[in-house]
């Protein structure tokens, strides 16, 4: 292993890797370039894959089995965790596993995928630079890692959200790279298409939203007035971006979270420089700096550049029918509810939409190459029907009925058509469950235990 670093979070044993991975599969078996050799140097070039191992101080030198974490995204990076508790699933499975956290490539300290670097490429070579960082490659990463760096010895999968879909993908390439899997929150439709999932999605918005407001009435009217505000097209954000009504539309993004009704209640709370009602003074309201300073955190792109550049093609698998072409704006187009001037103002969630690329300064760098992929037709193969419905690895997932960003009973569906699968439905946590406390995780890996799913590895 190439080890950059070891040492103490409280809690947690700590160790930092990286590795060289092909920047281009070109869907080659990672097993045939560990038997053949990889030419870091050659035409294809390759980058940097940075990953972490986690373990409890008390089994640093225990042989544990080993859990890899494949992150939810798309273009997320690992947790950094400030201690085990501080991300409810690791207190959990440090008790069990030694913990692989790898930064998915083009995020956090893997060779990361910025701006300034898609802007010196014209739209296609742009294009074609961001298809590699689709889950085709990224699985094949991942199993390339583990044949160089852990000996070749099988893993047990915990995918969250993005995670599960990057599950079914290692299930249908590389089955025998996994001893068994969990996913939460992450099972995506078999066969897949971006149009389906958002004509199942924005109505959820909308129910979201209607939630909201029957929790807090009053923001209704206060939402309307800075909506109103917004109307003029007038106000910046603090970074120079239009401060629209549809940036304000964004955040509702974040309601298949715990406690995200509550964040955007207290956020809207101090909207107004007259802080008790819009208006009130009898003057014409004013938005506080502080309030455009956090619209601007939660709903700008620079930390997280590929989420919203890769949002719709995480739903393209080999081959399609027909081009993505801006499956949610299309879906919303459908909606008028959803309109700038209608009152109370709907909040969108999780879609990306092409007006972002042009008055989000992080991601108009991103605008050509996106043109080119709404329209292409041409992606890697991430998903086996026959192979999962022949799976042989345990797979145990938790099903949020009420998830706002995967359909359950799309999850379901898929579910029922991949061998060794079981389910937990649960209406108990948001899409975000793993994350609070112990309690998902430890139910996953109860389940296997009990059902003899985890037999060998302990």
């Amino acid at each position: 292993m190439t080890l950059l670093a070891k040492y103490h979070v409280p809690g947690l044993v700590v160790e930092d890797h990286a590795i060289e991975v092909p920047l281009d599969w070109r869907g080659r078996d990672p097993l045939d370039v560990v038997r053949s050799g990889f030419d870091e140097s050659g035409d294809d070039g390759s980058i940097g894959l940075f990953y972490r191992v986690l373990c409890a101080p008390e089994h640093v030198h225990d042989d544990l089995p080993l859990l890899v974490f494949l992150q939810g995204g798309p273009g997320g990076q690992c947790p950094r965790p400030t201690g085990p508790d501080d991300d409810g699933w690791i207190a959990e499975a440090i008790r069990h596993f030694r913990v692989i956290l790898p930064d998915q490539r083009g995020t956090g300290r893997s060779t990361r995928v910025e701006p300034r670097s898609i802007e010196g490429m014209n739209a296609r070579q742009a294009a074609g630079h961001l298809r590699r960082f689709l889950a085709d490659s990224i699985i094949r990463d991942f199993e390339y890692l583990r044949l160089t760096e852990f000996r070749g010895r099988r893993w047990v999968s915990l995918g969250q959200s993005y995670g599960g879909f990057l599950t079914l993908t290692y299930l249908s390439l590389f089955p025998r790279g996994l001893a068994a899997s969990f996913t939460t929150g992450g099972i995506p439709h078999v066969p897949t298409s971006a149009a389906e999932v958002y004509a199942h999605t924005v109505p959820r918005m909308m129910s979201k939203t209607e939630q909201y407001y029957e929790r807090y009435p009053q923001d209704r009217e206060r939402v309307a007035a800075v909506a109103d505000l917004l109307a003029g097209g007038e106000m910046r954000l603090p970074n120079g971006d239009p401060f629209s009504v549809r940036r304000l539309q964004m955040l509702g993004a974040d309601f298949g979270m715990k406690p995200s009704f509550e964040r955007l209640h207290w956020l809207i709370d101090q909207a107004f420089v007259d802080g008790v009602e819009p208006g009130a003074s009898g003057e014409a309201p004013m938005l506080s700096t502080g309030f455009a300073m956090d619209v601007l955190a939660r709903t700008s792109s620079y930390g997280r550049p590929l989420y919203w550049p890769l949002q719709e093609f995480i739903y393209a698998d080999g081959e399609l029918d027909r081009p993505i072409r801006w499956a949610a704006w299309a879906e919303l187009q459908r909606h008028p509810e959803f309109a700038v001037d209608a009152r109370p103002l709907m909040f969108t969630g999780e879609a990306a939409l092409p007006w972002m690329f042009e008055e989000d300064s992080s991601l108009a760098p991103f605008r050509p190459a996106m043109d080119v992929l709404m329209e292409d037709t041409h992606f890697g193969r991430i998903y086996d029907a026959d192979q999962l419905a022949r799976n042989e690895v345990p797979l145990q997932s938790a099903v949020y009925f009420d998830d706002m960003y995967v359909d359950s009973g799309m999850q379901l569906d898929t579910l029922s058509r991949i061998g060794r699968s079981h389910a937990w439905v649960t209406n108990e946590f948001e899409h975000d469950g793993v994350h609070h406390g112990t309690t998902v995780f430890r139910h996953l890996y109860e389940e296997a235990l009990n059902r003899g799913d985890l037999d060998g590895l302990l």
